[in-house]
Formats: C-alpha cells, structure tokens, sequence
C-alpha cells in the first residue's frame, strides 16, 4: 500500500510517436547534404585547424575574425587593393592588345587582298602583252 490508500499499480502511460513533418525531414537531409558537402570539400577541417591555432594562441587577438581570415588564407585589405588594381591594369592592356590584333588583321587581311588582285592582273598584262 502507498500512502493515501491509493493503488500503487498505474495504468501504463501511452507513449505518443511523433513522426517528423515532410518539412522537418527535407529540412535535415538538406543540414546532411550540406554538411557532406562542407566535409568533402575540406571546409571542416581548415576551419578545425584555424580554431584549434586560435584557442592554443596564448596572446589571443583583439579580433578574432581578423585572425581568422589571416589564417584562412585570404589576403589582406591592402592584399586585395593591390591585386584589384593589378587586375584593372590587365583588363586595360587586354583590351589595347585586342583592338591592335584587330588593326593587325585588317592590314592583314587587305595586304593579302592586293597581293590577290595583283597575282590576277599579271597574267591578264601578260596576255595583253603578247
């Protein structure tokens, strides 16, 4: 007997299974896909060894971020600056390089028009001639 004159043998409660939601369960395969994705790509374990350098530097940053971006690999703000104007010099020359190919061609194109022309008129001059 328990206390309160109470029977102590309860009914045995009904477990209620929740099924996942369509929602839920597409949500989650897209979490895994992204996850695999991240992990063959080798973005999990650059980001562990970035991590694990951060929580083993005794004089932590004062901005983490930073830290994280320099060890990532990405280059600084004046690194970036650089190359952008390095890539703006190239596009420009690129550019020159082209239009003087396309002059080129066209003096090209007409020396070898006049070269055609002439080689035609010779043997008409030597037909003339004789």
């Amino acid at each position: 007997r328990t206390s309160g004159g109470r029977n102590s043998a309860r009914p045995p409660q009904r477990t209620v299974e929740r099924r996942a939601s369509p929602h839920t369960m597409a949500t989650e395969q897209k979490k895994e896909a992204f996850r695999k994705y991240l992990e063959s790509a080798g973005v999990i374990d650059s980001l562990t060894k970035v991590l694990v350098s951060l929580y083993e530097e005794p004089d932590k940053p004062a901005t983490a971020i930073d830290f994280l971006k320099a060890n990532l690999g990405g280059p600084t703000p004046a690194e970036y600056e650089a190359l952008e104007e390095e890539k703006n010099t190239l596009a420009a020359e690129l550019e020159a390089t082209k239009k003087e190919l396309a002059e080129t061609q066209a003096k090209l194109e007409a020396a070898e028009a006049a070269a055609e022309a002439a080689a035609a008129a010779a043997p008409a001059e030597e037909a003339a001639a004789e």
